[in-house]
């Protein structure tokens, strides 16, 4: 009788590591996914954002600081699930261009044992736009 308690604990315990490693393969998977994406859409939106009149004219790089977080959201929108997202954007600059950008993103909650928990993963991306190979 008590090697079938013993059985029935090791059971018990296995099922609950499980489900602890699907809540943070999750959690993990989600911020891998958006810091790429974050990195993506920053880098496309400030190539949208070039002001080639500028270039044009002065040979140097500027970017629309509008057009840049249009077509950041935009992008960004197109491409997200269902999550809350807050974005921020920060030190923006038009010549040279760099940007920095702030995404947080909730979570849906996990209730274990009764308490409730939900992890807010923020990822920050500074990108800075360069021209190379111009003497």
């Amino acid at each position: 009788m008590k090697e079938t308690y013993w059985g029935y604990w090791l059971i018990l315990l296995g099922v609950f590591v499980v489900v602890i490693m699907m809540l943070i393969s999750n959690i993990t998977t989600q911020n891998t996914e958006d810091y790429y994406l974050v990195k993506e859409v920053t880098e496309a939106a400030m190539i949208d954002a070039v002001n080639y009149g500028y270039f044009r004219e002065y040979g140097e790089l500027k970017i629309d600081r509008e057009k840049f977080i249009e077509s950041f959201l935009r992008r960004f929108a197109e491409n997200v699930s269902l999550n809350t997202y807050e974005i921020s954007f920060y030190d923006l600059y038009e010549a040279p261009p760099k940007v920095s950008v702030r995404v947080a993103s909730k979570t849906r909650s996990f209730i274990v044992a009764g308490d409730s928990t939900s992890f807010d993963i923020v990822n920050k991306i500074d990108a800075i736009l360069e021209l190379t190979g111009q003497e």
